[in-house]
């Protein structure tokens, strides 16, 4: 939705849970990292659009595997995926990677989370640079009917901070204290 009052409508096609939601529109530049980005505790509660042209080509690793220094999962930056819909250009209906357990696919329907491919990404990127911050949608139906709600007014660092104390290295000399509101796990 437009500042104005306005619709800006992009179809596409369903790669992952079919699904209908909304959230702020936001996007993502970087060529790799999918299940990084996905992850991504500041990601939370937004519809990404991922302007890379190829996307899901190397699948999704085993989320079981973890780092041998800080047992943290070694691929991902949270235990779960925070982004409420992804938007891609092309979706790779084959992947092929050593360290890919799943489709991007698999991924998504199995978090309940819409993928949607065909939509000129670059297009949208340039329209979120241009008006700013957008509240989108991702519905299957033309007769949808969805409630847009205002991120502002939601308490997004309650959503993705730790409840409790978590102490990594126990015994060493040096110590360094971190406030976990939203913090991703490769800092």
């Amino acid at each position: 939705q437009e500042p104005e009052g306005t619709y800006v409508e992009f179809s596409g096609f369903s790669f992952g849970a079919e699904t209908e939601v909304c959230g702020e529109v936001v996007f993502n530049t970087g060529m790799v990292g999918y299940p990084e980005a996905l992850t991504d505790p500041s990601y939370r509660g937004q519809i990404l659009v991922l302007t890379y042209p190829l996307i899901g080509n190397y699948g999704v690793p085993d989320e079981s595997v973890r780092d041998d220094v800080v047992n943290l999962p070694k691929y991902f930056e949270s235990h779960k995926i925070h982004i409420r819909a992804l938007v891609v250009s092309d979706y790779s209906l084959e992947h092929s990677h050593w360290t890919a357990r799943k489709s991007l696919g698999q991924w998504l329907k199995a978090n309940n989370i819409p993928g949607v491919f065909g939509v000129d990404t670059r297009m949208l990127t340039m329209k979120i640079r241009e008006s700013g911050a957008l509240l989108g949608a991702v519905v299957f139906n033309d007769n949808s009917t969805i409630d847009f709600e205002d991120p502002n007014k939601l308490n997004l660092v309650a959503q993705v901070s730790t409840k409790h104390v978590t102490v990594y290295g126990k015994g060493n000399p040096k110590k360094v204290i971190a406030f976990d509101c939203g913090m991703k796990f490769n800092i």
